[in-house]
Protein backbone atom coordinates (compact mmCIF):
# COMPACT_ATOMS: atom_id res chain seq x y z
CA UNK A 1 0.00 0.00 0.00
CA UNK A 2 1.15 3.53 -0.91
CA UNK A 3 2.46 5.37 1.82
CA UNK A 4 0.88 8.52 2.12
CA UNK A 5 2.37 10.21 5.36
CA UNK A 6 2.89 13.68 5.57
CA UNK A 7 5.82 15.14 4.59
CA UNK A 8 7.40 18.54 5.84
CA UNK A 9 8.90 21.11 2.62
CA UNK A 10 12.18 20.20 3.30
CA UNK A 11 11.04 16.48 3.21
CA UNK A 12 11.46 14.71 6.66
CA UNK A 13 8.68 13.86 9.19
CA UNK A 14 9.29 16.64 11.48
CA UNK A 15 10.46 20.43 10.95
CA UNK A 16 13.96 21.55 10.21
CA UNK A 17 15.59 23.48 12.93
CA UNK A 18 19.53 24.65 13.25
CA UNK A 19 21.16 26.99 15.51
CA UNK A 20 23.93 29.45 14.47
CA UNK A 21 25.55 31.79 16.92
CA UNK A 22 22.50 33.83 18.54
CA UNK A 23 20.18 32.44 15.26
CA UNK A 24 17.93 29.94 15.06
CA UNK A 25 16.33 28.92 11.57
CA UNK A 26 13.22 26.63 12.06
CA UNK A 27 10.84 25.30 9.56
CA UNK A 28 7.12 26.16 10.59
CA UNK A 29 4.91 23.33 8.47
CA UNK A 30 2.01 23.92 10.97
CA UNK A 31 0.57 27.57 9.90
CA UNK A 32 -1.97 27.90 7.03
CA UNK A 33 -1.91 30.74 4.34
CA UNK A 34 -4.39 31.90 2.15
CA UNK A 35 -4.72 34.90 -0.25
CA UNK A 36 -7.57 37.52 0.24
CA UNK A 37 -8.79 40.02 -2.43
CA UNK A 38 -11.65 42.48 -2.25
CA UNK A 39 -13.94 42.70 -5.20
CA UNK A 40 -15.14 45.97 -6.18
CA UNK A 41 -18.71 46.46 -3.75
CA UNK A 42 -18.00 43.98 -1.35
CA UNK A 43 -18.17 44.61 2.29
CA UNK A 44 -15.02 44.85 4.28
CA UNK A 45 -13.92 41.76 5.80
CA UNK A 46 -14.00 41.38 9.67
CA UNK A 47 -10.25 41.52 10.40
CA UNK A 48 -8.14 44.74 9.91
CA UNK A 49 -6.15 44.75 6.77
CA UNK A 50 -2.42 45.96 7.21
CA UNK A 51 -1.31 49.16 4.54
CA UNK A 52 1.45 48.44 2.10
CA UNK A 53 4.66 47.59 3.45
CA UNK A 54 3.38 46.13 6.66
CA UNK A 55 1.83 43.39 8.79
CA UNK A 56 -1.31 42.85 11.17
CA UNK A 57 -1.72 40.22 14.07
CA UNK A 58 -5.62 40.06 14.75
CA UNK A 59 -7.00 37.21 16.94
CA UNK A 60 -4.12 34.97 15.54
CA UNK A 61 -4.60 35.85 12.06
CA UNK A 62 -1.85 37.26 10.46
CA UNK A 63 -2.07 39.63 7.16
CA UNK A 64 0.44 41.20 5.40
CA UNK A 65 0.02 43.20 2.02
CA UNK A 66 0.76 42.15 -1.28
CA UNK A 67 -0.60 44.28 -3.70
CA UNK A 68 -3.35 46.50 -4.29
CA UNK A 69 -6.54 45.18 -2.72
CA UNK A 70 -4.78 41.89 -1.91
CA UNK A 71 -3.63 40.01 1.19
CA UNK A 72 -1.63 36.93 2.56
CA UNK A 73 -3.06 35.51 5.52
CA UNK A 74 -1.40 33.38 7.97
CA UNK A 75 -3.21 30.93 10.27
CA UNK A 76 -1.26 29.19 12.60
CA UNK A 77 -2.23 25.19 13.36
CA UNK A 78 -4.35 25.31 10.67
CA UNK A 79 -1.92 23.79 7.61
CA UNK A 80 -4.18 21.10 7.77
CA UNK A 81 -7.82 22.11 7.60
CA UNK A 82 -9.16 24.24 4.60
CA UNK A 83 -7.47 27.73 5.24
CA UNK A 84 -9.34 29.45 2.96
CA UNK A 85 -12.40 28.13 3.94
CA UNK A 86 -11.72 29.63 7.48
CA UNK A 87 -10.80 32.51 5.97
CA UNK A 88 -13.44 33.27 3.50
CA UNK A 89 -16.20 33.23 6.13
CA UNK A 90 -14.36 36.58 7.40
CA UNK A 91 -14.42 38.00 4.01
CA UNK A 92 -17.88 37.00 2.54
CA UNK A 93 -18.06 38.44 -1.01
CA UNK A 94 -13.92 38.51 -1.49
CA UNK A 95 -12.08 36.30 -3.70
CA UNK A 96 -10.13 33.82 -1.50
CA UNK A 97 -7.66 31.38 -2.21
CA UNK A 98 -5.58 28.39 -0.56
CA UNK A 99 -1.81 29.04 -0.65
CA UNK A 100 -0.87 26.73 2.47
CA UNK A 101 0.80 23.61 0.24
CA UNK A 102 2.45 26.34 -2.55
CA UNK A 103 4.36 28.21 0.05
CA UNK A 104 7.13 27.25 2.95
CA UNK A 105 7.40 29.33 6.36
CA UNK A 106 10.74 29.51 8.44
CA UNK A 107 10.91 31.38 11.12
CA UNK A 108 13.99 33.09 12.49
CA UNK A 109 14.96 34.36 16.56
CA UNK A 110 17.94 35.74 17.99
CA UNK A 111 19.13 35.58 21.52
CA UNK A 112 21.35 38.05 20.95
CA UNK A 113 17.80 40.81 20.13
CA UNK A 114 18.07 43.15 17.35
CA UNK A 115 21.85 43.00 16.11
CA UNK A 116 22.08 39.71 14.57
CA UNK A 117 18.97 39.75 13.23
CA UNK A 118 19.91 43.06 11.06
CA UNK A 119 23.38 41.23 10.44
CA UNK A 120 21.43 38.71 8.92
CA UNK A 121 18.89 40.30 7.34
CA UNK A 122 22.41 42.98 5.78
CA UNK A 123 23.44 39.64 4.42
CA UNK A 124 20.03 38.68 2.84
CA UNK A 125 18.00 40.93 1.52
CA UNK A 126 18.38 44.20 -0.33
CA UNK A 127 16.66 47.04 2.48
CA UNK A 128 16.73 50.10 3.91
CA UNK A 129 16.84 48.56 7.73
CA UNK A 130 16.16 51.92 8.88
CA UNK A 131 12.90 51.54 7.42
CA UNK A 132 11.95 47.72 8.08
CA UNK A 133 11.35 48.02 11.97
CA UNK A 134 8.77 45.08 13.40
CA UNK A 135 5.26 45.36 11.82
CA UNK A 136 6.93 46.05 8.60
CA UNK A 137 6.54 43.28 5.89
CA UNK A 138 8.35 43.15 1.80
CA UNK A 139 8.36 41.30 -1.06
CA UNK A 140 12.23 40.80 -1.76
CA UNK A 141 14.63 37.93 -3.02
CA UNK A 142 16.87 36.21 -1.14
CA UNK A 143 19.76 34.85 -3.37
CA UNK A 144 17.81 33.72 -6.49
CA UNK A 145 14.49 33.32 -4.76
CA UNK A 146 10.99 35.07 -4.56
CA UNK A 147 10.19 35.97 -0.57
CA UNK A 148 8.05 37.58 1.67
CA UNK A 149 10.03 38.99 4.40
CA UNK A 150 8.16 39.77 8.02
CA UNK A 151 9.82 42.05 10.77
CA UNK A 152 7.88 40.15 13.26
CA UNK A 153 9.71 41.59 16.34
CA UNK A 154 13.25 43.30 16.63
CA UNK A 155 14.30 39.90 17.35
CA UNK A 156 12.30 37.51 14.94
CA UNK A 157 11.60 37.53 11.65
CA UNK A 158 9.14 35.02 9.18
CA UNK A 159 10.22 34.31 5.82
CA UNK A 160 8.04 32.96 3.38
CA UNK A 161 9.52 30.91 0.42
CA UNK A 162 8.37 29.13 -2.62
CA UNK A 163 7.62 25.46 -1.20
CA UNK A 164 8.94 23.79 -4.72
CA UNK A 165 12.19 25.68 -3.59
CA UNK A 166 12.13 25.06 -0.10
CA UNK A 167 15.52 23.29 -0.04
CA UNK A 168 17.43 25.99 -1.75
CA UNK A 169 16.13 28.90 0.30
CA UNK A 170 16.90 26.46 3.35
CA UNK A 171 20.16 26.28 2.30
CA UNK A 172 20.88 30.36 1.62
CA UNK A 173 19.33 30.84 4.84
CA UNK A 174 21.50 28.35 7.05
CA UNK A 175 24.85 29.50 4.78
CA UNK A 176 24.01 32.93 5.93
CA UNK A 177 23.28 32.37 9.79
CA UNK A 178 26.55 29.91 9.37
CA UNK A 179 29.12 32.30 8.21
CA UNK A 180 27.32 35.29 11.17
CA UNK A 181 27.67 32.44 13.94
Amino acid sequence: MTDLSPLCALGATAPRRVTHGALTLAETPDCGLASLALRTGTPPPSLPLPEPGRWHETDGLTAFWTGPGQWLVEMPGCAEVDAAAMLGERAPGASVTEQTDGWVLFEISSTGGAEPIERFLERAVNLDLTRFAPGHATRSTIEHLGTYVLRRAEDRLGIWGMRSAAESLWHALETIAGRQG
